[in-house]
């Protein structure tokens, strides 16, 4: 009976931290890979960088923009006359690649780009949000050198210090069980 449950605990352990390796696994360029610089207002120019190592090198690399009004909007020196524009560039030896975007001249709300490795498949999104006029300056959603750049937001710990902490509590809790069993096994006996 005691090995029975000690096999069982040990793959509910297993399970748990064996499914969330799959979809980390997924090719995703980390936000601090992505940088936002210049200023995000209505006919301003923005450069958005993914820098070294954010796609394979020399790969083809899709950009997307969508948002509110973005047919006014310019990749590079690309300008379409639809609510959302593509452009595809090569990355460099490293796997860098930078888009200039020129927000239009009406812009409000949030601009989202999306570059895509057509090779690797590796996903990284950047999004410039537009303020109203009288509230100052809008905001992008990579590291602005420039202004100060967003606020950081959710957890910043490691997903090992994380996974580590719930493995501990899943440990502690069998061993309650396993103890709890063995007591009630010596008190009958």
């Amino acid at each position: 009976m005691f090995k029975k449950s000690v096999a069982a605990i040990a793959l509910a352990v297993l399970a748990v931290f064996a499914v969330p390796a799959a979809a980390n696994a997924a090719g995703y360029v980390p936000d601090g890979n992505i940088v936002v610089s210049g200023t995000i207002a209505p006919g301003s120019p923005v450069t958005i960088s993914f820098t070294e190592g954010s796609f394979t090198p020399g790969e083809q690399v899709s950009f997307t923009l969508t948002g509110e009004n973005a047919a006014g909007a310019t990749l590079a020196t690309f300008k379409s006359v639809v609510n959302s524009q593509s452009l595809v560039k090569t990355s460099t030896g490293t796997g860098a690649v930078a888009l200039d975007v020129t927000l239009p001249a009406d812009a409000s709300g949030t601009y989202t780009t999306t570059a895509t490795g057509l090779t690797s498949g590796t996903v990284g999104t950047a999004s410039l949000t537009v303020a109203a006029a009288d509230s100052g300056a809008g905001t992008g959603s990579g590291a602005d050198t420039s202004t100060g750049g967003l606020a950081s937001t959710g957890y910043n710990a490691p997903m090992l210090a994380i996974w580590g902490g719930a493995g501990a509590l899943l440990l502690g809790v069998a061993l309650v069980v396993v103890l709890g069993v063995v007591r009630r096994q010596r008190a009958t006996a």
